[in-house]
């Protein structure tokens, strides 16, 4: 690949720059960026481990209701941080009634009654509201979104489940081990036509496979950085969430100074510089110069090719591309890239969409109109659609001309919406290619339902050669290899729609203001505790290299159930196995029946077999997957599970923290297992772990469970490594609620 290599051993600056480290010292990470910023939030000081405490924190309308439900069931009376609530997920309101539009109204009234900062629908995406509103030089965020990455404007961006932003509305902390640092060492300039998605995707397609950012902290310095604007560097930096890293930090300069005033926050700007002496545990290396335009085939941004490979062979490509994606399908659906995308030997599209908080900035839409300019999208089967981030980049855009110069090469313009990121909006027909400036392109997402036999096939692309091959017919065309001049716009922020239509009322807690409540918005279950053994079935078994967190729960549609827990767990995995529903529940039905005294003959084989009692058993559901985790941050792909009755993931490793974390803070038991172990589960094997309560405990990280399979006993050893003591508490009382109900976690 074009630009980005990785170098596996610690870099030190020596003069200003990166060198290798003759030798390990760990102690160096307090002088870089990254450390300076978590140590002034960090709220203790054991050695090894971090207690943090941000700023403020941001969610948008899929998962503010679960949070502040969770929140509220857990004693909190004020939001004690700068919270605020976005719409641009469900803002469509398209989908199952009125229940959107009554979240939203919900969301107000939560904003009213805590003190919360509420962002109507089709104001802002999230992340572009928090860059204009909230970032600050040393400050960090929270968000309940895995796209929460705000580092170019010298703030740390964290996403996580919904579990860790109700700590903080707790007074509690975002508890991590010390992470490690990499630094990434930007140099060169920018080719003319190639975008910030090109070098992102390369970034991601170096880093992500081997997982080799995977938990640590992305430090971007170097010279290349000065001459990249602020849209540039941030398009960047929102895709590390797609390596997996656990959040970024850059240098800020004058540009940062710049960006500041703008947006008419001057005093949050503050000069970061990388220090003598800085220690990073590895390094990556952009090499600006060599970058071209890039496209990541489905699905997952990792997939990359150069657009001049892809060119050069697409049969051979599209091929390989459609097997893998096949073989993930399982046969639920065919994709046939080929027969629908090669037309007179060049790749085709069907459509192009630029969208939300990667795609939808102010200087992508500039640079694609000025490609666009005087050409036309076609009248035939490719179609444009350009979503401004935010209300003030929408007005820029018209007021500045781009808006009208995009209209009239057919493209058409769309509210500040985040629906085609995750298939709610300019959802692809079957089988099209579409391509796209957006975040991902995971399988089950995007529109698709492999079950019922449809699939759509989206590649990432930059919007400047979204524009190239909308101005030459959907024929797959890089920005490079057009001419065009780029009209040296610049962005005017303007905060008037902000302050007229957005309820600032942090501070201005209304504790007599009445929640509104619509029908779909219902409260958690009762949770279980964990008794003094485990017993659980295993439902699904998926034996793909990495499970996102779409195959664990769909979005789309089902993102209109997000405040019903027991309505949305109706489609927990359904894309992926749609077994697991209706298994989960019929291991429940048995657990439900024994509390009654009546043991059905199969959980007493089992239990018999097992050695277990019963009467001080926990009897539930689990899930095996290889690397379960990947993409979002929804705490949904979890607590569905246990809603439906599930105590228990067992894998090889984790793909993201947060994705264990919403585990963990939904009473699930985030076992894993060697991958070289002699046997595995599969779908209706039983998992017994003795005394797993006292072990949690006692802080043991072991467990040897007995694994029944058809009627014959196999020895398995697990663990669970690296809780912290409250960590081990919440899975013990079943969830974080329980943990509060206890008595936990309070001052």
């Amino acid at each position: 690949m074009p630009g980005i290599k990785t170098i596996n051993s610690p870099v030190v600056i020596k003069d200003g720059h990166p060198v290798k480290c003759p030798s390990l010292d760990p102690s160096g990470r307090e002088k870089t960026i990254a450390y300076r910023i978590l140590r002034a939030h960090q709220k203790n000081r054991n050695e090894g481990k971090m207690k943090i405490a941000f700023d403020s924190m941001i969610s948008h309308d899929i998962t503010y209701v679960g949070v502040i439900q969770t929140a509220r069931a857990s004693g909190m009376k004020e939001f004690p941080l700068p919270y605020a609530l976005t719409n641009c997920h469900n803002s469509l309101c398209a989908v199952g009634g009125t229940i959107n539009e009554d979240d939203h109204a919900f969301g107000l009234s939560a904003a009213m009654k805590y003190g919360g900062i509420y962002v109507p629908p089709n104001l802002a995406v999230i992340h572009q509201f928090a860059r204009e509103k909230m970032a600050k030089c040393g400050g960090m965020i929270l968000g309940s979104d895995s796209h929460t990455r705000y580092g170019c404007y010298g703030c740390m961006g964290v996403g996580e489940g919904g579990g860790e932003l109700a700590k903080q509305l707790l007074g509690n902390t975002w508890d991590i081990d010390e992470p490690e640092v990499v630094l990434v060492w930007v140099t060169g300039k920018v080719p003319h036509g190639v975008g910030p998605h090109d070098i992102a995707i390369d970034l991601v397609a170096q880093t992500f496979p081997d997982g080799f950012v995977k938990n640590r902290i992305l430090e971007f310095a170097g010279p290349g950085i000065e001459a990249l604007s602020m849209d540039f560097r941030i398009g960047i930096d929102v895709m590390t969430t797609e390596t997996s890293c656990l959040s970024s930090i850059w240098e800020t300069d004058g540009k940062v100074k710049d960006y500041y005033e703008n947006v008419g926050r001057p005093e949050d700007y503050k000069e970061l510089r990388i220090s003598e002496g800085a220690y990073y545990d590895r390094a990556v290396m952009i090499e600006l110069n060599s970058a071209e335009c890039m496209i990541a085939m489905p699905f997952h941004p990792s997939k990359a090719y150069t657009i001049r490979q892809l060119q050069k062979d697409p049969m051979r490509i599209l091929k390989e591309v459609q097997d893998d994606c096949n073989k993930i399908l399982g046969g639920k659906a065919n994709l046939d890239l080929i027969s629908s995308s090669i037309k007179k030997g060049k790749v085709c599209c069907d459509q192009g969409v630029i969208v939300g908080c990667s795609g939808g900035m102010y200087e992508n839409l500039s640079a694609a109109a000025d490609i666009l300019r005087g050409k036309s999208t076609g009248n035939g089967e490719f179609s444009l659609s350009v979503y401004p981030s935010s209300a003030p980049v929408n007005r820029a855009v018209v007021k500045d001309g781009i808006a009208a110069d995009l209209m009239d090469a057919g493209a058409v313009i769309k509210p500040c919406f985040c629906g085609p990121c995750f298939g709610a909006g300019d959802t692809p027909a079957n089988n099209a290619l579409s391509i796209r400036h957006a975040t991902r392109n995971f399988p089950n997402r995007e529109g698709s339902r492999p079950g019922d036999g449809q699939i759509a096939a989206v590649a990432l692309m930059d919007a400047r050669s979204i524009a190239a091959t909308a101005a030459n017919g959907g024929i797959l065309t890089a920005a490079t290899d057009v001419e065009y001049d780029l009209t040296p716009n610049v962005y005017h922020y303007d905060n008037t729609i902000y302050e007229k239509r957005v309820y600032e009322g942090f501070g201005k807690a209304d504790p007599d203001a009445e929640l509104v409540y619509g029908p779909n918005i219902a409260d958690w279950p009762v949770m279980p505790k964990l008794e003094k053994d485990l017993l659980v079935r295993f439902c699904a078994d998926i034996r793909d290299d990495v499970t996102t967190t779409d195959e664990l729960i769909p979005s789309g549609e089902t993102s209109s159930y997000r405040s019903n827990p027991l309505k949305l767990s109706e489609f927990a995995l359904s894309r992926r196995v749609p077994e697991y529903v209706s298994r989960s529940k019929a291991v429940r039905s048995m657990e439900e029946d024994r509390e009654n005294g009546i043991c059905r003959d199969e959980l007493k084989a089992a239990a018999d077999l097992a050695g277990a009692d019963l009467s001080c058993t926990t009897v539930g559901s689990a899930i095996f997957a290889k690397k379960p985790g990947d993409g979002s941050a929804r705490e949904q792909a979890a607590s569905c599970q246990k809603v439906l009755g599930g105590f228990a993931n067992l894998c090889f490793e984790y793909a993201t923290k947060r994705y264990r974390s919403n585990c963990i803070n939904w009473g699930i038991v985030p076992f894993t297992v060697s991958r070289d172990a002699s046997v595995l589960p599969e779908d209706g094997d039983w998992l017994y772990v003795p005394d797993i309560r006292e072990k949690l405990l006692r802080c043991e990280e072991t467990f040897e469970g007995t694994l029944m399979k058809n009627g014959k006993i196999e020895k398995i050893t697990l663990t669970c490594s690296g809780l912290t003591s409250d960590e081990r508490l919440i899975l013990t009382e079943g969830c974080l609620i329980n943990y509060y109900a206890a008595g936990y976690g309070k001052d």
